[in-house]
């Protein structure tokens, strides 16, 4: 079964992503989650979109995709 998420905030900063999800504030590095984030700028991180169930995130000018799942196991 998917879990479904809320998935109300998403921010970067230098090495890591910054999500609330659930009411509740994670952060990745991005060393662990993707090297195409890492490499990208800003404008390529913050064009995404989350999956109407809030399964995922996806950036399409990266043409990357994470699971909201991945990210919650991986937060610091």
């Amino acid at each position: 079964m998917i879990s479904t998420h809320t998935i109300q905030e998403v921010s970067f900063d230098k090495d890591s992503m910054s999500l609330k999800i659930d009411g509740k504030l994670i952060k990745v590095t991005l060393d662990k989650i993707s090297s195409k984030l890492k490499a990208a700028n800003d404008f390529q991180r913050q064009f995404f979109k989350v999956s109407p169930s809030g399964y995922g995130i996806h950036w399409p000018l990266l043409d990357e995709d994470l699971s909201v799942e991945a990210l919650l196991k991986t937060s610091l």
